[in-house]
């Protein structure tokens, strides 16, 4: 068996192990993200004058400044000032949840505004407060419009958290970088998380595109083939 196959064989354990690690940044960023995006989607489109101003400057910035820059920034920086003990895998998640709560935000703003603006009469006049209809009409109908945008925010947060092994946490990048330190086999290696990174992608929006199939809205999303 070839010298780089072997090492591939030896290493892969350890590799998948990485593969769970990406996969729990992954979903704990995205449902930071996803509660962070709601919440700030409403905000810009309800919300006072103030309140919308405050919100797009914390959009802007997160949208304006490259995720490695903000890895260092928190984990090396803010966090170590203020003398939070966060390890590198919550720090990672953290910022890229704040990162891509960000982009959520545009995209549940997106999908709120696209709705028709006659069903906050019709539920005022049935009697609902303004949180009410928000919270049961809008909300249910803009979350299930925003999947297809969710599902490719997913694989763009995914391929970000390969930059978590400059902080040291043990995802794939890390795990793959440290066993071809020692190994010398960089090509075949850095292909097999190139690989993992692939099945997450593929895993993670088929069951995505699953959802939507299962939530479409009749006139609202187009067939999905």
């Amino acid at each position: 068996m070839p010298t780089s196959l072997t090492v591939i064989a030896d290493s892969l354990p350890y590799l998948l192990l990485g593969t769970i690690n990406t996969a729990g940044i992954v979903v704990a960023a995205m449902l930071l993200g996803l509660l962070l995006g709601v919440c700030i989607a409403v905000g810009l489109v309800y919300g006072g004058r103030p309140v919308r101003l405050l919100l797009s400057c914390y959009v802007w910035f997160f949208r304006g400044v490259p995720v490695l820059v903000l890895l260092f920034l928190f984990y090396f920086g803010l966090f170590t000032y203020l003398g939070l003990p966060f390890n590198a895998f919550f720090s990672v998640a953290l910022v890229l949840g704040m990162t891509t709560g960000a982009y959520q935000a545009n995209i549940f703003k997106g999908a709120i505004l696209s709705l028709p603006r006659g069903q906050f009469k019709a539920a005022s006049a049935l009697g609902m407060s303004e949180l009410q209809t928000i919270r049961s009409i809008i909300l249910p109908q803009a979350l299930r419009v925003s999947i297809p945008a969710w599902s490719n925010e997913y694989s763009i947060i995914l391929k970000d958290s390969a930059l978590a092994f400059v902080i040291g946490a043990p995802e794939i990048m890390a795990r793959t970088q440290f066993v071809a330190s020692r190994t010398y086999q960089h090509l075949p290696l850095y292909i097999t998380a190139g690989l993992l990174y692939f099945f997450l992608t593929w895993l993670g929006v088929a069951a995505l595109r699953a959802l939507e199939r299962r939530l479409r809205i009749p006139g609202y999303t187009h067939g999905i083939q």
